[in-house]
């Protein structure tokens, strides 16, 4: 009989205690979802957090995971020693151990890991969904329909977007192309181009979404925030 499958969800954390237990309390609710025969497991890193992020995820996630905390200050190294961590607590092959990846800012649809969890049967190594804004209350008006009309997505559903906050990928393939670099932001860009060097099929979904902040001072220079904050004052 064929092993089932695993999902090994990693989420770096940074002074995220005020939206950490929207983003865990959504995973929760996506696990449940999972078929009884696919395990999970939920890793959370706390990376030189100065608030309560760290005990905040101790009491939510309880046993249904673990949180550790480090002193990285840097995204990519908080989400490859938790990918580390993930495959240290599972036994079984690579080849059937899924990376759900995602942001402590977020909220995942209560199918994110179930529609992941398709695409994996399937063959495909990889996974890039998109992302939408839950408020924009600390935007100019206008940067709704700004960001909406550049964020580009294909009549056929691909698009060009990567987003550490919506990427899924196979263990096994992971390690191959090198993993998460130690890298303070555009980690998943970099991940992104060199899973493409190997023969393993990419999806790029926008089917596939995730809800982010809006904030307009992100945790990593020149990420996301920065993107969205650049909207404001376009004249034009």
């Amino acid at each position: 009989m064929k092993a089932p499958w695993h999902i090994a969800i990693v989420i770096p954390a940074r002074d995220e205690q005020d939206l950490l237990p929207r983003c865990l309390r959504s995973v929760k609710k996506a696990r449940l979802m999972l078929p009884s025969h696919v395990t999970s497991d939920l890793i959370v890193v706390t990376d030189q957090s100065t608030d309560e992020s760290f005990r905040v995820a101790q009491e939510i996630v309880q046993e249904s995971g673990i949180v550790i905390e480090i002193e990285a200050g840097c995204v990519g190294t908080a989400r490859a020693l938790g990918v580390q961590l993930a495959l240290e607590r599972y036994e079984g092959p690579r080849k059937l151990c899924w990376l759900a990846n995602t942001d402590a800012d977020c909220e995942v649809p209560v199918t994110w890991l179930e529609d992941q969890m398709e695409y994996a049967k399937t063959g495909v190594a990889a996974v890039a969904g998109i992302i939408d804004v839950d408020s924009f209350i600390d935007h100019d008006s206008s940067v709704p329909d700004r960001f909406r009309l550049s964020y580009l997505i294909h009549s056929d559903g691909t698009h060009p977007h990567v987003h550490g906050a919506n990427f899924g990928v196979r263990a096994d393939v992971y390690l191959q192309a090198g993993g998460w670099q130690d890298l303070p932001s555009a980690e998943d860009h970099d991940l992104w181009r060199r899973l493409k060097i190997g023969i393993h099929q990419r999806i790029s979904d926008a089917s596939l979404c995730v809800l982010t902040s809006g904030r307009r001072i992100g945790r990593a220079p020149l990420g996301f925030a920065d993107a969205l904050a650049a909207h404001n004052g376009v004249t034009g």
